[in-house]
């Protein structure tokens, strides 16, 4: 039996080569001469960097960047030759900061912008970003504030000559526009701390700033598909470095080439920390899903809604690995998610061989 594992973090408590690794050697407790290829995954979020050096190699940069407080921090991104993949999350992440911590109206990208300058600086000509798990919502004005910084001898963006040659892809699965009522602040910047009042700052801040910046460029990129990722931070590398969007799940996905890893697969095991309704709007799971062809695909969560609905969108089982009435301050404890997703891993394994 050929078993493919890929699943995603559980944020805040198991990376993806972790769960990947758990889950196998639970398959692997009831099937030993199961054949189980571990596949870390990213769609742009935490662990981003990681699965693509897993996947491409190359060596990994640390240097110490600005956090969304403007505290020092080591951050670290990927380079191979000249290309580098960047996770935002390094040193714009909500990770970085405790819940008392979070104030979007003052969190900056800037960070983000010092980890471009420095792959550049490297050499880098293609750089892919990956936008998951801001604590920002200053479309992008941070970053492009530290690349003004860093080359602009004039002060002004446009004499930077140093990114004219350079190509950005940003991985994201966002939809939503850089303002308005479905744009980045009313539909993220709470999880980040903001309060109404400041949502509607916040949103009237990005709307003014695409205005201006429209009038400049002569276009507007604010309602392209990733402008209201992180906070906006997609839109300023749209708006200003002309980058090209692209599903983070599908980019690493290719590169791994995993329809040919899956094609002589038997079972592909996924996951992630919440599974509902909007995993089928294009997390991590449907790209492992749409990749897999006809191989059953078993799908894990911490938490599950709308089982139904996932099941009919194609999954061969969805399961939620925490049993009823656990805190969420105990499934996040790493041991207690080992030994739930290790026993979920032998149920759908064992469910899936006795069909």
């Amino acid at each position: 039996m050929k078993v493919v594992v890929a699943i995603d973090s559980f944020k805040g408590c198991l990376t993806s080569v972790e769960a990947n690794q758990v889950a196998a050697d639970g398959v692997l407790s009831v099937y030993p001469d199961a054949d189980v290829v571990q596949v870390p995954v990213s769609d742009g979020g935490e662990g981003f960097v990681e699965a693509f050096h897993v996947a491409m190699g190359g060596e990994l940069q640390q240097i110490i960047v600005r956090d969304p407080l403007m505290r020092r921090i080591q951050a670290r991104y990927l380079l191979r030759g000249e290309e580098a993949v960047i996770e935002i999350s390094q040193a714009s992440g909500l990770m970085l900061l405790t819940s008392e911590e979070r104030h979007p109206m003052i969190a900056t990208s800037y960070g983000t912008g010092q980890l471009v300058v420095d792959a550049v600086r490297h050499g880098a000509k293609h750089i892919i970003v990956g936008l998951g798990g801001s604590a920002t919502s200053d479309a992008g004005m941070g970053m492009l504030k530290a690349l003004v910084d860093a080359w602009a001898k004039q002060g002004t963006f446009d004499d930077i000559k140093e990114l004219r040659n350079v190509h950005f892809t940003i991985a994201s699965d966002v939809k939503n526009p850089l303002y308005g009522e479905n744009g980045a602040a009313y539909v993220f910047a709470p999880q980040k701390g903001a309060t109404p009042t400041m949502v509607r700052y916040l949103d009237a801040r990005a709307r003014k700033f695409a205005e201006l910046s429209a009038k400049h460029f002569g276009y507007d990129y604010s309602e392209k598909e990733g402008a209201g990722a992180a906070g906006g931070l997609g839109y300023a590398f749209l708006q200003y470095l002309n980058a090209e969007c692209r599903s983070g799940i599908d980019l690493l996905l290719n590169i791994v080439h995993f329809s040919e890893i899956v094609k002589d697969a038997d079972l592909v095991i996924t996951g992630e920390g919440s599974a509902d309704r909007q995993t089928l709007m294009g997390k991590l799971p449907m790209g492992i899903l749409r990749h897999s062809g006809n191989v059953p695909v078993c799908l894990i969560a911490g938490r599950i809604s709308d089982r139904e609905h996932l099941l009919k969108a194609g999954f061969a089982h969805v399961e939620c690995m925490n049993p009823p009435g656990i805190t969420l301050e105990e499934a996040m404890r790493p041991e207690v998610a080992r030994q739930y997703l290790s026993r979920t891993a032998i149920k759908v394994s064992v469910l899936e061989t006795d069909k």
